[in-house]
This record gives structure tokens, sequence and C-alpha cells, in this order.
């Protein structure tokens, strides 16, 4: 069954996964290219296997990508479970988000947990391999979220999005076990309804954007998880200065 939680579940199976010589993937493979840089062909075979693949864009580049989430008015710049996140600082050589793809299945006031595919232990944006890792929520490198129009809806933290018909509002923090429901307080048939934010393991319950503010300092990097199994994630350290959501919304492109 298409959705977010497929599109994660299957994305997590793929973590270990290591790329042969000179860029040579399964993802470019299968989705009809050559070996190359495979971040966004990563995103793009998950979509395909999981039945999501009207979701999301068929594109080997990050700023292809962004730019069919923008064209649909489906590009925030702040995150949501199962969204495309796009990476590259300010001023880089690849434009807006066009540095490093993948996919978020987390996020917190100051985190973004993402699993990703051509990147590596460091963070790279031409590793070897599929790896979850944590980045700085805040940070200039994280630059926006492709938002899927997925069937059961989103769960997402853009204040602007609050109120639309699929949409469940978690400003401050969710992960994939909000996923129960596309809107708040309706259960689907055999799940629970989707906690309030607020309740138990979550974020205090005030709606209110996230106000601007420094990243939190980054921890230490540890061990990649093992192929298929869901191991300890790892922050990634990005050198830019961190800055706000709202500021980086009011930057996009009219």
């Amino acid at each position: 069954m298409p959705g977010a939680r497929a599109m994660i579940d299957k994305a997590k199976t793929w973590i270990g996964y290591r790329e042969g010589p000179g860029n040579r993937n399964r993802f470019s493979q299968e989705m009809g290219r050559p070996a190359e840089s495979w971040c966004a062909d990563f995103v793009a075979a998950v979509a395909k296997e999981t039945g999501n693949a009207a979701c999301f864009p068929n594109t080997a580049s990050c700023s292809v990508g962004r730019a069919w989430f923008k064209k649909r008015g489906r590009l925030s710049v702040y995150p949501a479970i199962g969204a495309q996140v796009f990476f590259g600082a300010p001023g880089n050589p690849d434009g807006p988000g066009g540095t490093h793809t993948g996919l978020c299945i987390a996020y917190t006031d100051t985190t973004i947990t993402v699993v990703s595919g051509n990147t590596n232990d460091n963070g790279s944006a031409n590793g070897d391999g599929v790896y979850r890792r944590t980045y700085q929520r805040h940070s200039d490198y994280v630059e926006s979220y492709g938002y899927p129009a997925y069937p059961e809806g989103l769960v997402c933290a853009d204040p602007g999005w609050r109120g639309r018909a699929g949409i469940t509002y978690f400003g401050h923090q969710a992960d994939e076990s909000d996923l129960h429901s596309s809107v708040r307080g309706e259960g689907v048939a055999g799940l629970p309804a989707p906690r309030a934010e607020g309740e138990p393991e979550t974020a205090p319950a005030d709606d209110s954007p996230t106000p601007a503010g420094p990243a939190a300092p980054t921890p230490t990097a540890s061990t990649s998880a093992g192929a298929g199994q869901g191991g300890p994630e790892q922050v990634a350290e990005v050198p830019q200065q961190a800055s706000s959501e709202s500021a980086r919304e009011t930057q996009q492109e009219a």
C-alpha cells in the first residue's frame, strides 16, 4: 500500500547498502540510468518500489527534484515525515538545495533524521552507501523539503499548512509513529488516533512555529547502522552558520 509509512519502511531496509566501483549502484540501474551520483535515484527508486512514484520526481538531479515540488506548490522550509529533503548551503554551485537529497523520517525542534543514498559517515554528498543520519534542523545546509501528496495525507511542521485537508500539524517534533492518521483526532481503522502534540513523549503542547535561534552543538558522529537494521544514528557536522526556517522561507524564490 503506498504512503509515507511504506516509503520510510522500505528506505530503512536499504541502510547498510554499499555501491560498487565508479558509483555503480542498483538504484540508478532500477531507474534506467547509468552509474552516477545517486542520492536522488535512491529516493526515486524507493518511491517506485512502494507505489509512490507519482508523489516524487523521477530525476537524478537534486535541483530538478526541488523544482518539481516547487512547481506543484509543495515545497516548504519546514520538515515533514516522509518528505524529500534537499541540502545545499546558499551560494553552492548546484543551486538551491542542489547538493544532496534524502528522505526525512523524524524531526525535533533542533534536528532532522534522514535516510539517504550516496553518502557516508561524514555526511558526504558523494559517498558510498545508504545511511541514516541526523542533521541540525536550522543549518543553512538543510535547504528545503518537498511534500509528497501521499494518499493518507502528511504530518508536517509548516504552520502555513495547518488546517489543510489531510494535514496533521506537529510544529515541534514527529516521527513515523505519528502516521496513524492524516487528520488529527481521526484514527485509521484498526489503529489508534494520532497523539496530540504535547502528549507524553512529545515536545510541549505549544503549537506556535519553531522560534528562530542558533542550532544546538553538534554531537560526535557514531558508527553507521548495519544493513537492514536500525542502528545508532549520527549527527552530521556542517560548517555553515545556523538560520531559522522563517528566515529561509522569505528567501525562497518567488
